[in-house]
């Protein structure tokens, strides 16, 4: 990291040929886990974030029906003697996102998770994203990270024992994979100018908006920070206009981000659904309002390029794109823009991977 993020864009453009140890990307959404092991965006998962932890005894009464229900709905594993539920299947049991809480909480378990969805066994390398802070912050939570995971465990997942050695972990800044990811998708590099532009990232998440400022692919880390300020709060504001909403439902929150018209929630005990779209324009555009004010607060002057990602930046990329337009800066948004960071980081495992084969 102080000697910045170096990537080759011959490794970027194209994905590497040669057979290597399998690379899991892993990005800790405070919404919801997406990770990958491979380039097509297609393949993300999006696990939600809750995290129940549990009894043995109360894992295993799954076991029954784990082979035949959607293993996204029935997440639970097994490591150390204790149990763990995680996404719907521990909301089920009363664990919320856990909002507030630091993304190495539970950061073991949700990687397992994804290990154990995409059926991984022996040698693997991780690729994740963390929020800076600061640079002090950066490197000690990366350390603690890398030291968390790097080694070998063995857990159960669903009932079946598997044994994982992870060799190796890379820990990058948050938002920094959506450049990657921008820059791998972009046939014509010139035609965006990422690569010989000061670009400016914009990820909103639910917890943090991550402002990352980026020289010719150089993470500029004097500039860069993060926000604790996300969709959590816009969530919070719409759910204290319905009686009984609770701004950490996954049912809230997918309410939120259907089309118009599709905008429909339902706390437990109403007889009848609140229509959001009674709610959210007034609230979107004071909030669009506030998340702007930091925006070009932050802004640093040298910024030609503004590139937005994640859920927040998706949902508010209107305001987004009319702004930064009159500020006559060119403007992107990640497609898609939730799992960009994660197809990102997965590049940045591919490159460094195929760095340490030539060498």
């Amino acid at each position: 990291m102080r000697r910045g993020l170096s990537l080759p864009m011959a490794a970027v453009k194209e994905a590497p040929t040669a057979k290597t140890t399998p690379i899991l990307s892993v990005d800790l959404g405070r919404t919801s886990t997406k990770a990958c092991i491979n380039r097509d965006s297609d393949s993300v998962v999006l696990i939600p974030a809750n995290v129940a932890h549990l009894t043995v005894e109360q894992v295993r009464k799954g076991v029954f029906d784990s082979r035949l229900s959607d293993p996204l709905l029935d997440i639970w594993l097994e490591y150390q003697g204790k149990g763990y539920a995680m996404g719907q299947l521990a909301a089920d049991f009363g664990a919320n996102l856990g909002i507030g809480q630091s993304k190495l909480e539970d950061a073991l378990l949700r990687v397992f998770a994804c290990i154990g969805y995409f059926n991984l066994k022996g040698d693997l390398v991780v690729v994740l994203g963390l929020p800076y802070q600061s640079q002090e912050q950066f490197d000690r939570e990366k350390e603690e990270m890398k030291s968390l995971l790097q080694s070998s465990h063995t857990m159960f997942y669903r009932g079946e024992p598997c044994s994982i050695n992870i060799k190796k972990v890379w820990v990058i800044p948050e938002g920094y994979g959506s450049l990657i990811w921008m820059e791998a998708i972009t046939k014509n590099t010139s035609q965006v100018g990422l690569l010989n532009s000061s670009v400016a990232i914009v990820d909103i998440g639910h917890q943090t908006t991550d402002l990352i400022m980026v020289d010719k692919f150089r993470f500029a880390r004097g500039l860069s920070k993060s926000e604790p300020f996300g969709m959590s709060q816009f969530y919070e504001q719409v759910a204290t206009q319905i009686q009984g909403a609770d701004s950490q439902s996954l049912l809230l929150i997918e309410a939120v981000n259907r089309p118009e018209g599709e905008r429909f929630y339902r706390p437990r005990g109403a007889k009848r659904p609140a229509d959001l779209d009674e709610i959210i324009p007034s609230l979107r555009k004071s909030f669009a309002r506030e998340l702007s004010d930091r925006l070009l607060d932050w802004l640093p002057d040298r910024a030609t390029d503004v590139i937005v990602t994640g859920g927040g930046g998706e949902f508010f990329w209107s305001e987004f794109q009319q702004l930064l337009q009159e500020a006559k800066l060119r403007v992107n948004l990640t497609k898609p823009s939730r799992k960009a960071n994660s197809l990102g980081q997965y590049i940045y495992g591919e490159v460094q991977m195929s760095a340490s084969l030539n060498n």
